[in-house]
């Protein structure tokens, strides 16, 4: 079981910090926030477990993972409209309530991976689909997930990567 630390340093810039590297990660456009909530575009603070790997099997190859890995689908969506009962669930798309596709035309969810974040249960408003996914090559903020290059996800993912703590702002 391997953890990771991460840091911010101005803006949606961030370091993670794991088996003795400084690894660049993009975060939430907002930064980092201890009271997250919908929209905010903020990353949440706090022990962030990893829960299982989605990808594009039409477009990389499985990444090697000691979590459980599916691929996605077309239909695949995931649900962030706080007044559903799905909220911050995964769905099959088409679906009622608003959402996200998880099956994107760009490449950031090529590999995604699913953080325990108000999930157990989940609570209206304190924000959804909280991801671990690929950076876009701009480095855009995410709307709130942690996003690595390609490379440095694939190894920390074979490497045993369990859990994400992500420091408040000090």
């Amino acid at each position: 079981m391997i953890r990771a630390l991460l840091k911010t340093n101005t803006g949606s810039d961030a370091r993670l910090h794991c088996m003795g590297e400084e690894i660049p990660a993009i975060i939430g456009a907002a930064g980092v926030r201890v009271h997250k909530q919908e929209g905010d575009h903020a990353t949440p603070a706090g022990k962030l477990a990893l829960r299982r790997v989605l990808y594009r099997a039409d477009r990389v190859p499985a990444p090697a993972s000691h979590l459980p890995v599916e691929p996605l689908a077309p239909n695949d969506g995931w649900c962030d409209d706080p007044t559903h009962a799905d909220y911050n669930r995964p769905v099959t798309l088409p679906h009622p309530a608003r959402h996200e596709r998880m099956w994107r035309d760009d490449d950031v969810y090529n590999i995604v991976i699913v953080l325990g974040y108000n999930d157990s249960p989940p609570v209206a408003d304190r924000g959804s689909a909280i991801f671990l996914h690929l950076q876009s090559p701009d480095r855009k903020p995410t709307e709130g997930c942690i996003a690595l290059h390609e490379a440095d996800l694939r190894r920390l993912l074979a490497a045993g990567l369990s859990e994400i703590e992500v420091l408040p702002p000090t």
